[in-house]
């Protein structure tokens, strides 16, 4: 059970025995009217009480998921940019070493911390095609294409990772994704 709802239990039910309790209070001074009112005092103050300890209890839950879920886009976003420049790095010196196959492999180690299954998809695709070009150590003008090309695709899933949830949206980025590659 989460804590915030045994603490809902808990105040729920100390809210009612005090409620009875001071029920019982109002009940048992019928005969003054002054009596009464200070029972009545009481009861809405602590109404008023149990009610805005709910209400903090509930914001200060809701403001912890959203830094929460701000570190982790910023995380998601950092690795995705470092994954994004290192592949802007291989591009443009043309060639693969053994250093970048294991900066590359660290990368993948951080990527899988994070990403999500559809981005770890593409990214396999994405790493059968630099398997591909590194065979030789070189990377020639259509081994850069084919793999600008694939970290595209790799960049859309990212896109929908980070940003956009709705999958209509996810097909529609894929295609001017695609577009946008057939016209380089």
């Amino acid at each position: 059970m989460k804590d915030s709802t045994k603490y809902l239990i808990i105040s729920l039910l100390t809210f009612v025995v005090g409620f009875i309790f001071l029920r019982y209070a109002y009940l048992l001074n019928g005969k003054y009217p002054f009596a009464q009112e200070v029972v009545l005092i009481i009861l809405g103050t602590v109404a008023t009480i149990a009610i805005t300890a709910a209400l903090l209890n509930k914001q200060s839950e809701v403001e912890l998921e959203k830094e929460q879920r701000v570190k982790i886009f910023e995380l998601k976003s950092n690795i995705y940019f470092e994954l994004i420049d290192f592949i802007e790095k291989i591009i443009t010196k043309s060639e693969i070493d053994d250093k970048d196959l294991i900066s590359l492999e660290f990368l993948t180690h951080k990527l899988s911390t994070i990403a999500s299954p559809e981005v770890l998809m593409e990214y396999s695709e994405f790493l059968n095609k630099i398997q591909e070009t590194s065979a030789d150590d070189k990377i020639s003008a259509i081994e850069s294409d084919e793999i600008s090309a694939s970290l595209a695709k790799l960049c859309g899933k990212i896109r929908y990772d980070l940003i956009v949830k709705e999958p209509q949206y996810s097909n529609k980025i894929l295609k001017v994704i695609e577009s946008n590659i057939k016209k380089l």
